[in-house]
């Protein structure tokens, strides 16, 4: 009798649990600054897409949102100095500088001329409508003649 030597060809569960992006540790999820991209909740209806980026301590001044084709970047890049009053002096100062560049693809039912940005309570709320003929159309009856 003969050994046979089993290989599984097909990844298990246990195999397929370490793919995820759980146990991702690579550098993809960092700005080039090292400092964490904010985190992104992107939402559908039947008139729009909702993207919420969490972005906590900003202005709404803070943020660029630009438009290229079907490219849509969302970034920002925020400096906080702070000043010596007279009299005083820094006995140790630490510089604060974030920046993050998130970029989505649009889908080909987005409208891209119609995109509004607002800021509140620590959200940017990005709103993008869909195209006319992409919402969805009401049942209608058909006579028969």
């Amino acid at each position: 009798m003969s050994l046979v030597r089993f290989t599984n060809q097909v990844p298990s569960m246990f195999d397929r649990l370490f793919e995820g992006d759980l146990f991702d540790w690579s550098n993809r999820n960092y700005s080039l600054t090292n400092t964490t991209l904010p985190s992104v909740n992107i939402k559908e209806n039947a008139d729009a897409y909702k993207v919420e980026v969490a972005a906590p301590g900003f202005d709404k001044n803070d943020f660029k949102l630009q438009l290229d084709h079907d490219l849509l970047t969302i970034s920002s890049e925020k400096k906080v100095e702070t000043e010596a009053k007279e009299g005083e002096r820094f006995t140790k100062r630490e510089f604060s500088y974030q920046s993050f560049s998130r970029s989505f693809t649009l889908p080909q039912t987005a409208d891209g001329d119609r995109i509004e940005a607002s800021y509140e309570n620590g959200i940017l709320n990005v709103s993008i409508p869909k195209k006319e003929e992409a919402k969805p159309k009401p049942t209608r009856m058909i006579e028969i003649n």
